[in-house]
């Protein structure tokens, strides 16, 4: 993980080694400046993540230079550092887009706590700012649509919850969409203007895990060399989304339990509590139950997670709503790929609608997708289907319809040799022509 750069602008050289030699100790990489021209220079050539400007400088003011750091790149968090501090004067500075102004001298500790939240704040709105455009593109994704019954009683029931900051326990088979739904539920709930942090915790090491929630000290463990701010602390006053819970380690489950109940934490290697106010969704395709009765799941975790139950129904329960899926994701795919003119054909859509989808909505999401990729037409058609758990072949009763002689002939030798592995000696058989014949339909078609 790359290091943190800090720009540090001071001319008094035994103030800056000071703050250079504390943060560098800390795991920060420090470039340093005496007067406004040289940190001027080196903010907009080296982009650093945080800068610190003493007020008073050979050459100007922090003041000064404040408003052409900002309009260079505004996401850059500045503190500004000064001698004789005054209510009026920290006014101007916050005014001019300072994000804190301290008086010297400067206490290290508390100099690094601002750091450090300064930081995660920047990378939560950048975070934001990448959801927000990559929705602006795609459109915003709704984890209701359809017209089922199943899945109008899920949008029944999430409406009467989504307000409250209750733990929410999303249960439904892999690829059903269970961090989309997550991702809904914060966007529309009482926390969607503060921070949704999730881990997929599916397949993770107990050490993994238990440094990402909690974060760690330096010497906390070989390879600590630095201290690292656990997600709990990131996602405070916001949610955080387990997906795959069921996958975390029964000796991190007592400590995820303790933030639930008392929001509060240590990080591994410190005895100080630390305070996060997380609103905890969760999500897993497992029967927990079942886990809690193998022991590999706590009861009491389980009871205090569950307080909501939401369950996402599998797409083969709900294939009245799969044409409106795919129009949703061809239209989303149309924009992505530049194919404004693709349409899926009638009988592409019935045999979409036949098919078991042992993936969800997010083997549909891939059908379509190399569907597209693979059509010579602005139309998908049968023979443009690929299922994943089927052979690659459109599911059994399904003939295409719209397609040419020649077209539905190809499509027929196709589906024969796929049935028969690709062995043209058994395809020519059931063909019922000559194996010379078949090879030169073959070469013909480039198959």
């Amino acid at each position: 993980m790359p290091r943190n750069r800090v720009l540090l602008v001071e001319d008094d050289r035994g103030i800056r080694f000071g703050i250079r030699n504390f943060l560098v100790g800390r795991d920060y990489d420090v470039e340093e400046a005496e007067t406004i021209k040289q940190g001027e220079e080196q903010f907009r050539q080296n982009r650093p993540d945080i800068a610190i400007l003493d007020y008073s400088l050979p050459d100007g003011n922090a003041l000064e230079v404040l408003p052409r750091l900002k309009a260079s790149d505004p996401s850059i968090p500045v503190i500004i550092l000064t001698g004789h501090g005054s209510i009026d004067l920290a006014v101007r500075a916050m005014k001019e887009g300072a994000d804190q102004f301290l008086t010297k001298p400067v206490q290290m500790q508390a100099l690094l706590v601002i750091i450090e939240r300064l930081l995660d704040n920047q990378r939560i709105r950048q975070r934001e700012q990448a959801r927000t455009t990559t929705q602006a593109r795609t459109g915003p994704v709704d984890p209701f649509i359809g017209v089922s019954d199943s899945i109008s009683a899920l949008r029944e029931q999430v409406t009467r919850i989504v307000t409250t900051d209750r733990p929410i326990l999303i249960l439904g088979e892999t690829g059903t969409g269970k961090s989309v739904l997550a991702s809904w539920i914060h966007k529309n709930g009482p926390r969607a203007e503060e921070a949704f942090v999730d881990l997929n915790c599916a397949g993770l090491s107990r050490e993994f895990v238990e440094t990402e929630l909690f974060g760690h000290e330096k010497g906390a463990f070989t390879g600590a060399v630095a201290a690292k701010t656990g997600l709990l602390e990131v996602a405070h006053r916001g949610v955080l989304f387990l997906d795959e819970i069921g996958d975390v380690d029964v000796q991190v489950q007592p400590k995820l339990l303790k933030v639930l109940e008392e929001k509060k934490f240590r990080r591994m290697g410190d005895v100080r509590d630390r305070v996060s106010d997380v609103q905890l969704i969760a999500a897993t395709h497992q029967d927990l139950h079942e886990s809690i009765r193998e022991k590999k799941f706590r009861s009491d975790l389980y009871f205090r997670i569950s307080t909501i139950p939401l369950t996402i129904p599998p797409l083969r329960q709900r294939s009245a709503d799969i044409p409106l899926l795919a129009e949703f994701l061809l239209n989303r795919f149309r924009t992505e790929m530049g194919a404004p003119g693709v349409e899926i054909a009638t009988p592409a859509m019935r045999a979409l609608q036949e098919y078991s989808w042992p993936g969800n909505v997010r083997e549909l999401k891939n059908v379509i997708e190399r569907a597209i990729l693979l059509s010579d037409r602005h139309t998908i058609t049968p023979r443009d289907l690929r299922f994943e758990a089927e052979g690659d072949t459109v599911p059994s009763g399904v003939v295409p319809t719209d397609m040419t002689l020649e077209e539905m002939e190809r499509w027929y030798v196709e589906q024969i040799l796929r049935e028969e592995n690709g062995h043209v000696d058994s395809a020519a058989k059931r063909l019922d022509i000559p194996r010379s014949s078949l090879y030169s339909k073959l070469k013909k078609w480039r198959v």
